[in-house]
C-alpha cells in the first residue's frame, strides 16, 4: 500500500459508514511542521494498528525517546467491558501487543498491562483478546479487581476529587502509557485519554456521585503523567456506550492518534469521531475541565500537528 505523508487528510471506511477525513482537518487544525521538527502530536490512517504505531512512533522519534533502558513500565488499555475486539468495547488487542513489543525492545526491565474493569476482570481480559496479546508479546498481566492492588494518593489540584486510590503497579512505574479506544460513554458522552484514567482507581462511584466530568479532569491531575497517550480509533463505538450492544454499534475508522497533551489528544479525538456522530464540546465536560486546570490545550491550532494516511 502507498504510504505519504498528508496535511490534507482523505477519506475513512466505516461499517456502515463512507467518512470524508477532511473533516479532521479542521479538528487537528491547518499548522505545517518542518520535517526535522518533532510534533506535538501525530495522526495515522489507513493501516492496521501496528503498522500504524510503528509510524506514529518514529514520526515522534521512536519509543527511546518515551522509554528507558531498565525502566517498569505500565500500559493501561481499556479492557472494562466482556466484548471481543469486534465490538470496540476495549482497546484493540493488536495496539496493545505491538506497544508492548516496542516497550521490551526499547529495553523496559517489564511491562505490566491492567485495568480495572466493569465486568468481571478474567472474561474481560480473555473475550478481549489482550490477556493472550500481552502474554505473546512478553508483558505481564495484572489484576485491578480488589482493593488490595489500590494505594491512596492526594489530588491537591483537584476541585471535586481531592484524593483517589490508585493502582499500585502505576504508582510503582517508571513509566506509563495510557492507550484508550474512542468510543461513546453514556454518561460522559465520549470516553478516551482523560475518561481512561477511571481504569486506575479503585472508587469510581465517586466520580458518579460528585461530578462527573470534574472529577474525569480531577484525576487527571495525579503527578505521574502518562509519558504518552495513544488513542486506538482503529474501530470507535459511536452509540450505546460504553459496552455497545451490536457491530451496529461500531465504525471501523482505522485511524490512531498519539500525543503526549491529554487535553489535546481527547480535543482531536473528538473531532475525529464527529466524522460518525456529533457531539458538542460542552457536552464532554471534562475536556474544558482538564485545560482550565492547565493539563493540556484545546486550541489544536497552537500545537504543530502530523497527519500521515497509509
Amino acid at each position: 500500500m502507498k504510504r505519504r505523508d498528508f496535511l490534507k487528510t482523505s477519506v475513512i471506511a466505516g461499517a456502515a459508514f463512507s467518512l470524508n477525513f477532511d473533516g479532521l482537518q479542521a479538528a487537528l487544525s491547518t499548522n505545517t511542521i518542518a520535517i526535522e521538527q518533532a510534533p506535538d502530536m501525530v495522526a495515522v490512517m489507513g493501516g492496521e494498528p501496528e503498522v500504524m504505531l510503528d509510524k506514529a512512533l518514529e514520526t515522534l522519534g521512536g519509543i527511546g525517546k518515551f522509554i528507558k533502558k531498565g525502566q517498569k513500565v505500565v500500559i493501561k488499555p481499556n479492557i472494562g467491558w466482556d466484548r471481543s475486539p469486534e465490538l470496540a468495547g476495549n482497546t484493540n488487542p493488536k495496539l496493545v501487543k505491538a506497544l508492548v513489543k516496542k516497550c521490551l525492545d526499547a529495553g523496559a526491565s517489564k511491562v505490566t498491562v491492567f485495568d480495572h474493569t466493569c465486568d468481571n476482570w478474567q472474561k474481560c481480559y480473555e473475550t478481549s483478546g489482550i490477556a493472550s496479546a500481552v502474554k505473546e508479546a512478553g508483558g505481564i498481566i495484572m489484576p485491578g479487581n480488589d482493593e488490595k492492588y489500590y494505594k491512596p494518593v492526594d489530588l491537591p489540584m483537584g476541585k471535586s476529587l481531592k484524593k483517589t486510590q490508585i493502582h499500585e503497579a502505576l504508582i510503582e512505574a517508571d513509566a506509563w502509557i495510557n492507550v484508550p479506544v474512542l468510543k461513546n460513554h453514556g454518561g460522559a458522552k465520549l470516553t478516551c485519554a482523560m475518561k481512561n484514567y477511571m481504569g486506575i482507581v479503585w472508587d469510581r462511584r465517586f466520580f458518579h456521585q460528585n461530578d462527573l466530568q470534574q472529577c474525569i479532569a480531577d484525576v487527571c491531575t495525579w503527578t505521574k503523567k502518562p509519558v504518552l497517550n495513544i488513542v486506538d480509533a482503529y474501530r470507535i463505538m459511536h452509540q450505546n456506550g460504553p459496552q455497545g450492544k451490536s457491530a451496529a454499534d461500531v465504525a471501523t475508522l482505522k485511524s490512531l492518534i498519539i500525543s503526549p497533551n491529554i487535553v489535546a489528544i481527547d480535543t482531536a479525538a473528538l473531532g475525529l469521531f464527529n466524522q460518525v456522530k456529533k457531539l458538542d464540546m460542552e457536552a464532554v465536560g471534562h475536556i474544558g475541565k482538564g485545560e482550565e486546570l492547565k493539563l493540556g490545550t484545546t486550541s489544536l491550532d497552537k500545537l504543530t500537528i502530523k497527519r500521515i494516511k497509509l
